[in-house]
């Protein structure tokens, strides 16, 4: 008989976890507290709009495919991506744009408009981040880091490749442009790091999205949640919904089982938590039984920034704005607003923007003659002083004015359908550890061993993935966590 396998939460790294196992023959079964499936990638629908609740930008598409195969299917007949060009729309505080793709000599003209000194510095910069690519995507992100060992092998490349320094700090190396510089040293954000703290092993992010492209899932985030339940179900495996886990039960040192909040237990011969890692240890997992990641260590760790995201939909259609698909809008602070955010956990006057648009690719995410969009502003997590219960009205006034005093004109009497969330969104919704949006925070001293190891230490049969856990946050780290728990569960 096989073994049966328990998973808590039905994010990314759940779901690809569970498909994974039940192709190697697992009986497996999700408990997802929520009344859909998905974690931070959750759906909200509302007046005919469809919103993706997390994440849009889909890199390494070939990850999704993998799982797929394994299973004796194509993803192409589950869902379908398309490629984005450009990649990203980036606005400088005067709205001055810079699109960014793939393509080299594209990229090479769009520096050349700012300043074409930095043409060189941009090749060399790129033909560095093939290496950093190499050792840290290529061959380290889906290999557990369970020992010092593991971290004193790879300790020469991480010197070689200068992963001391952080993102900014390296790319400022090549890039001489103050708005260039910004340009190209944003993407740690994406995984919920500090371009001025993270380390520049993250400066692949770059590189991996020129390998394979920036995509978007035909029908939204929430198709491949749905392509991935229909897959798990085909495979045999169980979700339950509003299900939430309330203890890892726990016998002789081993994970034995769960129970629900509703007092209900459920006995599995392995755990996989793909909740948040710092809630599941101090919430699900008793004192006494995990000396390693106590209470004290846990609040010792540094956490991710959170964020503050309105969903809204219009009656008109802005297709002649100048507008694409992913947008990013920089503010005249950079640095500043990031060290207000990330050390001084105050909420600025000012911000910087990602302005999703999906309706520009996907019009059927909106009703006809209509337009979907959301906005995300990295603010502090909860250990800032800030009542968001007051301060939530006011600061979406003030994105919304922005905007439409410069991108979306008469935005605020076009609204038909509008909905946001705020850091306690992600504590009290999503259970993650002072409301932070990814978790641990991606520094170098809280990065492959020095991360929460994908199998627990004081606990056998306990396993993580997902962002908090090795190798970390956004979809490609999350896809390779469930890599990692498939080959020690297996082995």
């Amino acid at each position: 008989m096989s073994e049966h396998i328990i998973i808590i939460g039905s994010g990314f790294g759940g779901l690809a976890t569970a498909s994974r196992l039940l192709s190697e023959g697992y009986s497996v079964e999700i408990f997802e507290k929520r009344d859909k499936a998905g974690g931070r990638a959750y759906v909200y629908e509302k007046n005919g709009f469809t919103f993706d609740g997390g994440p849009t930008v889909i890199t390494a598409p070939f990850l999704f495919d993998e799982i797929f195969d394994k299973a004796g299917r194509k993803r192409e007949n589950y869902i379908s991506f398309t490629p984005c060009d450009p990649f990203y729309r980036i606005f400088n505080a005067d709205g001055d744009k810079f699109d960014y793709n793939g393509n080299h000599e594209f990229v090479l003209s769009e520096i050349e408009r700012w300043n074409p000194n930095d043409k060189q510095g941009y090749t060399d910069f790129i033909k560095s981040t093939k290496a950093i690519f190499q050792k840290g995507f290529v061959e380290l992100a889906d290999q557990p880091f369970l020992s010092l060992w593991d971290m004193i092998k790879v300790i020469p490349d991480l010197i070689r490749l200068q992963s001391h320094r952080s993102v900014y700090n390296y790319i400022s190396k090549f890039i001489e442009n103050d708005f260039l510089r910004r340009v190209f040293s944003f993407h740690p954000l994406l995984v919920g790091g500090n371009p001025f703290d993270t380390t520049s092993i993250y400066a692949m992010i770059h590189y991996l999205e020129r390998e394979w492209g920036v995509h978007y899932a035909m029908g939204g985030t929430g198709a491949i949640i749905e392509a991935f339940t229909q897959l798990i179900e085909e495979q045999g495996g169980k979700i339950h919904l509003e299900a939430e886990v309330d203890k890892i039960l726990i016998q002789n040192g081993k994970a034995s089982g769960v129970r629900l909040k509703n007092g209900a237990r459920y006995r599995a011969d392995k755990i996989v938590s793909n909740a948040d890692v710092a809630f599941t240890y101090r919430h699900m997992i008793p004192k006494e039984e995990r000396p390693t990641y106590s209470n004290r260590k846990l609040d010792r760790m540094r956490y991710s920034m959170s964020l503050f995201v309105i969903y809204f939909g219009t009656k008109k259609r802005y297709l002649d704005s100048k507008l694409e698909h992913h947008n990013i809008i920089l503010g005249e602070r950079y640095e500043e607003l990031l060290q207000d955010i990330f050390h001084n956990k105050e909420l600025a006057e000012d911000f910087s923007l990602y302005l999703h648009m999906p309706t520009k690719t996907d019009p059927s995410l909106a009703p006809e003659g209509c337009e979907s969009f959301y906005v995300l502003s990295p603010v502090p997590h909860l250990d800032g002083d800030i009542d968001w219960n007051t301060q939530a009205p006011l600061y979406r006034d003030a994105i919304m004015n922005f905007l439409e005093e410069n991108y979306l004109p008469d935005l605020q009497e076009n609204i038909v359908v509008e909905h946001h969330i705020d850091p306690l969104h992600f504590q009290n919704t999503l259970n993650s550890y002072k409301g932070s949006a990814f978790s641990i925070e991606p520094i170098l001293t809280q990065s492959a061993w020095f991360r929460p190891h994908n199998k627990a230490e004081d606990i056998d049969n306990l396993f993580f993935v997902g962002a908090g856990t090795h190798p970390g946050a956004g979809i490609p780290g999350v896809l390779s966590s469930a890599k990692i728990a498939e080959k020690l569960i297996c082995s």
